[in-house]
């Protein structure tokens, strides 16, 4: 069981939605830690609704993407992992294997930079064995053209000089401002048609607590591969496709829970 130590309540492990809360919960208490922005809680509710539509699983489109989102990160010369506070609240392990992995940095980018949030969020990676973070010193930071946000705040020698950026949870303005400039985008967006998605050179569309379990065990699949099928897997992937493969399946997963539905108002008239 999980206990949400808050509400004084315990989700038993056979709950049909065991995995959504204690994510939830995590959520919750990255807010009242700092690590989560409160309007991140809308953006984590917004996402358990297409991960419900898209059957709360991994799908072939999203295999299909995450094995190319590895191949392009192995081809890059400067690669970055980009970390705001629902990612780091979710999956602050995940991330630093994929750091250290990839040999690549993780670097704190964020929209809502409340006083505590950046040393909150370098915390919880730093206790999940985080060695490489970027983003955290002021003196460190330029701007990206083309964004009035914070986000536009980048460690120069993180994202500004990168040239693959992987981006979770993303908001599109910055998505749209990184490939302006050029960068090769690798989006996790549950959200198959958001302006993430549509920007993103790979789009994974999967929920970041399947998605990054999944990129760890292809790395271990395509890291010894010659460069030039790394850019074979590269150059087959077509995100367009992906994303109407994406559009498509959501589409079947409800007209299959619309007949199941049927099914059981039948029986119970």
């Amino acid at each position: 069981m999980t206990e949400n130590k808050n509400q004084n309540s315990v989700v038993p492990e056979n709950h049909p939605r065991f995995q959504s809360l204690k994510y939830r919960h995590k959520i919750i208490e990255g807010m009242k830690n700092l690590v989560v922005a409160e309007a991140g809680l809308i953006a984590h509710g917004r996402g358990e609704c297409f991960d419900y539509i898209l059957g709360e699983k991994t799908n072939k489109a999203a295999k299909k993407a995450i094995k190319a989102a590895v191949a392009m990160l192995l081809l890059a010369n400067h690669p970055v992992i980009s970390v705001n506070g629902n990612t780091a609240a979710l999956v602050p392990k995940e991330l630093v294997n994929l750091s250290e992995v990839l040999n690549i940095p993780l670097e704190i980018n964020l929209f809502y930079r409340k006083k505590g949030r950046v040393e909150a969020i370098k915390k919880v990676l730093e206790n999940a064995g985080a060695i490489n973070i970027l983003g955290i010193d002021e003196d460190d930071m330029v701007t990206l053209d083309g964004l009035e946000s914070n986000r536009r705040l980048v460690d120069k020698l993180g994202i500004y000089q990168g040239d693959c950026i992987l981006v979770m949870l993303e908001d599109g303005d910055r998505t749209e401002a990184l490939k302006k400039l050029n960068k090769k985008v690798i989006t996790v967006d549950l959200n198959p048609i958001s302006r993430t998605a549509i920007w993103g050179d790979i789009t994974i569309v999967d929920n970041i607590i399947r998605a990054l379990p999944e990129m760890l065990a292809i790395i271990e699949e395509l890291k010894d591969l010659k460069k030039e099928k790394l850019r074979k897997i590269v150059q087959d992937f077509k995100n367009k496709k992906n994303i109407q493969d994406a559009l498509n399946l959501i589409k079947d997963y409800i007209d299959t829970q619309k007949k199941d539905a049927f099914k059981i108002l039948e029986i119970k008239n």
